[in-house]
């Protein structure tokens, strides 16, 4: 059985006149061959009725300081919504249809609220409906605990059970349906020229994603990259086109033509509210040992850490604006000094073919010294460079930097 899974974002099944061109994707893909497997997340934006912010609204105007299990299962119904009418759509059009939640289709997760991660799945269920010739559609965002508890798996959790179920189902790609056209070198908001990346290897989108690139979540990035999954971005509208990504992916043909490798400078990618944390008040963090403590206490409180600089007298670093409630409660009985500033955003020059390749950061300094950017910090690995910006700065800075690198003509 060739099997496709397609994910299609809650912009592409907004109103009713677009859930019927996500039909038509599905009716296409049949038509090729393909048992596709459908995932879907909730329909609309923040707003709309059945949309994951509107739901998440509707509970903090019941209890501002909610977050458990409660939250979770109030989340899940908005793909669960969507799952079914999306699936009776089908069925109108003469496409029998099964609509399953995540715990239906065997999704496992950690017991880690608003940002679970999947265990295992059990795909028994799955398989009955594909041999029974119907075409499931399955609730994203969502799985249960080993106690029976339904978890949610954080924002854009829908390309992660795309992903997951690509791999369980050894599906032939995974394709990923939004309102752009494929992976662009920058935000087209702030840079409308950034031209489409039509092919890419697994490693340029890993890092485009972990850098704030919005059009594939990360977790799902890196599982298609380590199980080899090919990955197809679209718009909703066209039937061939957008971004192709795996290994020794090619130009030209759906998978064949000129092969791709890593760049030195692939897109710009940004990250915004951002909240900068500077620690001090010990003259020695490492022989304390309260360096490993800063980040063990964090680390319990959920708050994830990002462009972190150690020094004898001073630990700084950069957490989520929505996490400074937190990160101060957890940091509080250390009895250190901290200072947390907000505004600021990442900007991040990604290319999995940098490493090795001299004045790259030479560039990135010397393009926001000339536009009067200041740079508050920085990190660097094998494929990106990142820089601390303030965040009305960001527009300024990513399209400074697309200009530097030349990316309008990639």
């Amino acid at each position: 059985m060739r099997i496709v899974v397609q994910k299609f974002g809650g912009s592409s099944l907004a109103t009713a006149e677009l859930r019927r061109e996500a039909m038509q994707r599905v009716w296409e893909a049949l038509d090729q061959g393909f048992a596709p497997v459908v995932v879907v997340s909730a329909m609309g934006r923040k707003g709309d009725p059945y949309a994951t912010d509107t739901l998440l609204e509707l509970m903090r105007g019941a209890n501002p300081q909610a977050q458990g299990a409660n939250v979770d299962l109030l989340l899940s119904c908005g793909e669960i919504i969507s799952a079914s009418l999306f699936a009776e759509g089908l069925a109108a059009l003469g496409l029998p249809a099964v609509a399953l939640t995540g715990w239906q289709c065997g999704i496992t997760t950690d017991d880690v609220h608003l940002g679970a991660r999947v265990l295992r799945v059990h795909s028994d269920r799955l398989w009955e409906v594909l041999r029974q010739g119907k075409i499931p559609v399955v609730a994203g965002f969502q799985g249960v605990t080993e106690q029976g508890v339904v978890t949610t798996l954080g924002r854009g959790g829908s390309d992660t059970t795309a992903a997951v179920l690509g791999v369980v189902l050894k599906a032939e790609r995974v394709e990923i349906y939004t309102d752009v056209d494929g992976i662009k070198t920058a935000d087209p908001r702030l840079v409308p020229e950034a031209p489409t990346l039509h092919v890419m290897s697994y490693r340029e989108l890993m890092e485009m994603a972990h850098m704030g690139a919005k059009v594939l979540h990360p977790r799902a990035a890196e599982i298609a990259m380590e199980e080899g999954i090919p990955v197809q971005i679209r718009a909703l509208q066209h039937s061939t086109g957008g971004t192709f990504i795996g290994h020794g992916v090619k130009s030209g043909t759906a998978l064949g033509g000129e092969q791709v490798s890593d760049r030195v400078v692939t897109g710009i990618a940004h990250l915004g509210q951002r909240a900068q944390v500077k620690i001090t008040g010990v003259q020695d963090f490492h022989g304390s040992g309260l360096a490993a403590r800063v980040f063990q206490v964090l680390a319990q409180a959920q708050v994830s850490v990002d462009l972190i600089n150690l020094a004898m007298d001073a630990i700084v670093f950069v957490i989520d604006e929505a996490k400074v409630g937190a990160a101060r409660e957890a940091l509080a009985p250390l009895g250190l000094d901290v200072e947390i500033n907000v505004g600021f955003a990442k900007v991040s020059v990604v290319g999995a073919g940098m490493h090795g390749v001299p004045g790259v950061m030479a560039r990135v300094v010397n393009c926001l010294t000339a536009e009067d950017i200041p740079i508050y910090q920085t990190s660097d690995s094998h494929a990106n460079i990142s820089c601390l910006v303030l965040e009305e700065h960001t527009a300024r800075a990513v399209r400074a930097l697309h200009r530097e690198f030349h990316l309008e003509s990639v």
